[in-house]
């Protein structure tokens, strides 16, 4: 069986998005350059950790990365990635408010998840069989799976910016002791990835 993991952005003070997200603006008041330039201005540089990115079996992600959409679902959202999203594999999105799976291009199908996070990973992993699953965030979601004892592996991307406010990775999260197993700066960002002890 494959491991559970995340990759998150973060600003050096920890937050993985800012206040106010809109349709426009998918991490509220925060320039989207600030937490992930690297991956685009400095792709070689990066690409280890960039293609490790999307190598999962089956993604989930909380219904606020996914979209803008705040309540039961008022108009056809299909994600900010446009008809071709980078997952090609199962995306289990939680989300309150039950919808119809959405079938995109490239192998990604989006399923709607009402039953929290042990269900959505049990889906996950009968969909990923023996490959990976990624917790791909935004960083309230990464936080339930981190409270509740399930992520194997955290990779964490900290980007040279304050951002002072907006979703924090870890706030909420009860004290644990994580094994740091890889450190690697390059000239935009620093790569740390924990596991679980």
């Amino acid at each position: 069986m494959g491991i559970i993991f995340s990759d998150l952005a973060v600003s050096a003070d920890g937050y993985a998005t800012g206040l106010n997200q809109t349709e426009e603006r998918p991490f509220g008041d925060v320039d989207d350059s600030w937490l992930h330039n690297w991956m685009f201005d400095a792709y070689e540089e990066n690409k280890a950790e960039v293609d490790a990115i999307v190598t999962s079996g089956a993604t989930i992600m909380g219904r606020n990365m996914f979209g803008p959409v705040r309540g039961e679902w008022d108009r056809d959202w299909r994600g900010w990635w446009g008809p071709n999203p980078p997952y090609h594999n199962p995306v289990f999105v939680l989300t309150h408010h039950p919808h119809e799976s959405i079938e995109m291009e490239g192998g990604t199908t989006f399923h709607f998840i009402t039953d929290g996070i042990e269900r959505a990973l049990e889906l996950a992993r009968d969909a990923a069989g023996e490959q990976d699953i990624s917790i791909a965030g935004g960083p309230r979601t990464v936080n339930q799976f981190l409270t509740a004892g399930l992520l194997d592996e955290l990779r964490l991307h900290i980007t040279p910016c304050i951002i002072g406010a907006g979703e924090r990775v870890f706030e909420g999260v009860p004290p644990q002791r994580l094994e740091r197993v890889s450190v690697r700066a390059t000239s935009l960002v620093t790569h740390i990835t924990y596991r679980r002890i």
